[in-house]
């Protein structure tokens, strides 16, 4: 695999700002704990008032933290003119979310001018062990940014 070039020399401080600003994730108690060229990890504690009626987190929350992380990944690639959104995923839940706490990784596996294909998983940690508990494979489209219209 070739190696991932940031486009924008500040794309951590671009993420690292950008995640602080977007409130979901300070509601579900997430935290990004990696930033590099095309990978980006976000971190979540286990929180009962997350879970869905069996007491797992729930899906939802696990799926806000692997988009996001897809997300921030191919945002890293991203020159400094444009910023992404979510366009498609599918993601797979392949065990039950339940654990100390859950770890979203996104990576970039094809970036583009303007489609960015990601891949992302989650690991539940337990007792030091980290199982796989969901996939994603996700499609972020570059949004270019315009100057704002005079009048």
């Amino acid at each position: 695999m070739s190696r991932l070039e940031p486009q924008n020399p500040g794309f951590e401080s671009r993420v690292r700002g950008s995640f602080a600003r977007q409130k979901v994730m300070g509601t579900i108690g997430a935290s990004l704990t990696k930033v590099s060229p095309g990978e980006v990890e976000i971190e979540i504690p286990f929180r009962d008032d997350l879970t869905q009626h069996h007491g797992y987190l729930h899906a939802g929350v696990v799926t806000t933290i692997v988009d996001s992380a897809c997300g921030y990944a191919a945002l890293t690639l991203m020159p400094v003119d444009a910023t992404v959104l979510t366009v498609e995923y599918k993601v797979n839940f392949l065990s039950p979310a339940t654990g100390e706490r859950m770890i979203a990784r996104g990576r970039v596996t094809k970036a583009g001018r303007t489609v960015t294909v990601c891949a992302g998983d989650v690991f539940a940690f337990s007792d030091g062990m980290e199982k796989l508990i969901a996939t994603m494979l996700a499609t972020m489209m570059a949004v270019r940014e315009r100057a704002e219209s005079a009048g």
